[in-house]
């Protein structure tokens, strides 16, 4: 590194650091189609202009835009860089991911955070929440992605989750007594009111953007129950009023209905998985306007890996065959009753990656394509509360465009095979190949 001077003028130096980098050229995206989120409609032949990090137009036809480097579509359908509003970048799943925690630091996890993070956003994902980590390692992955250090989809994280003592969120379920020590707020694990501020404190502190709880047993834990519930109604309010003061919102993981109901009622702003909500739950969540986050494809993958000898512990594998064969049906059941959906995956729960097969799942299970499709842009923008900048394709959004060849109304699977990404006007893949920023 070349330090410059202690002699060297302070005028000079004011120069240095106010000296602005030239502007980007202007990109001029020429697509086949563009699906436009907010109307609901498969737009013809569209200009999309992008200068800097942000959309500047968006024009019908194929239009000459003067200084603008071209990049011709051909036939291929555009769309906003859809959002996964459950994710979990810092892991991923093994049939030894329960003795790898033994033996891996918080930098093995943080080392391959940054090769999930690059296949999601080549996935067509440029915008993710994520959902709990280990330790707070989410966090550097948000931030060196923010720095342009790695590449990877905008980052909105959690921190660790917050829960219960011998909870879903408790890390050393299943450990022998000498190290499962207490877990406290500091690690997110509460036990009571005054925890559930502390424990908001401290992920303000360290710098999350939103906040997670588990209020219901889950499956992936080695405890016994997947639906359960795990905190109290009051321990909920607790964190959702901390929250606020704060400015963040809640995620709710909750499978059993007793959980799902206290988390409506505690004021949360998402059910996250929402296995088995019953019709109560679903009109308690039209009322207090909660979004629903199905992950129907982290229930269809745990189902599939607990029928491999060896894959789960015996007592997860009990509970994935449990929730596997009902969280699609509940999804279809929640649209027809008119719950609002946002897209997520669990991603993690399956590898990296694969995050568009919830679009095929979400089909099957009886939720149109469009409606599919809008849950992953504007209707995730709105539960992120970040709709004037995501969502949609339109001038002053930021510029993220992805793209597929035919019409994904027609063809939902056609969202597995994106060939076009451009986040924040930089594009990562094109021609279906990936490209070094």
């Amino acid at each position: 590194m070349r330090i410059l001077p202690a002699a060297l003028p302070l005028a000079l130096l004011a120069c240095l650091a106010n000296a602005q980098t030239p502007a980007a050229a202007p990109v001029a995206i020429q697509c086949g189609h563009l699906l436009d989120t907010v109307k609901g409609k498969l737009l013809g032949p569209t200009t999309i202009v992008s200068e800097g990090k942000r959309i500047k137009s968006v024009q019908a036809g194929a239009i000459a835009v003067h200084g603008a480097t071209v990049i011709d579509l051909g036939n291929a359908t555009c769309l906003p860089g859809l959002i996964d509003s459950h994710t979990h970048l810092t892991g991923e799943t093994s049939p030894t991911g329960y003795t790898d925690q033994f033996r891996w630091n918080i930098a093995d996890y943080a080392i391959r955070s940054t090769v999930y993070a690059r296949r999601t956003l080549e996935a067509g994902f440029t915008t993710v929440r994520n959902l709990a980590d280990n330790d707070g390692e989410s966090i550097s992955l948000r931030n060196a992605i923010n720095a342009g250090i790695v590449p990877g989809p905008r980052i909105f994280t959690a921190g660790t989750a917050i829960g219960s003592t011998g909870g879903h969120a408790d890390g050393t379920d299943g450990y022998r007594k000498d190290l499962a020590g207490d877990p406290g707020p500091k690690q997110g694990i509460i036990n009571g009111v005054d925890d559930a501020w502390k424990t908001v404190r401290q992920h303000y502190k360290d710098g999350v953007d939103l906040l997670k709880i588990m209020p219901s047993g889950g499956v992936l834990d080695e405890s016994a129950s997947a639906d359960n519930p795990q905190m109290t109604l009051e321990e909920i309010k607790a964190v959702v009023a901390a929250a606020h003061d704060y400015g963040f919102t809640v995620a709710a993981h909750a499978h059993g209905a007793e959980g799902i109901r206290r988390a409506i009622v505690g004021g949360v702003d998402s059910i996250e998985h929402g296995t088995f909500m019953d019709d109560a739950d679903m009109k308690l969540m039209k009322e207090h306007g909660t979004w629903y986050v199905p992950t129907i494809i982290a229930g269809k993958y745990v189902e599939e890996k607990a029928k491999v000898p060896g894959y789960y512990p015996p007592q997860v594998a009990v509970k994935a065959l449990k929730v596997g064969p009902i969280i699609q049906q509940t999804a279809g059941k929640a649209y027809k009753a008119g719950v609002k959906i946002a897209f997520g995956t669990d991603a993690a729960v399956f590898p990296h990656g694969q995050n568009a097969k919830e679009f095929v799942y979400m089909v099957d299970a009886g939720i149109p394509a469009l409606y599919a499709l809008q849950a992953a842009t504007t209707h995730a923008a709105e539960l992120l509360k970040k709709t004037a900048d995501l969502g949609s394709v339109e001038a002053g959004k930021l510029a993220d465009v992805i793209a597929v060849d035919g019409n994904p109304l027609e063809d939902i699977a056609l969202m597995q095979k994106v060939g076009f990404v451009m986040k924040d006007g930089v594009i990562y893949k094109q021609g279906g190949k990936a490209i070094l920023p």
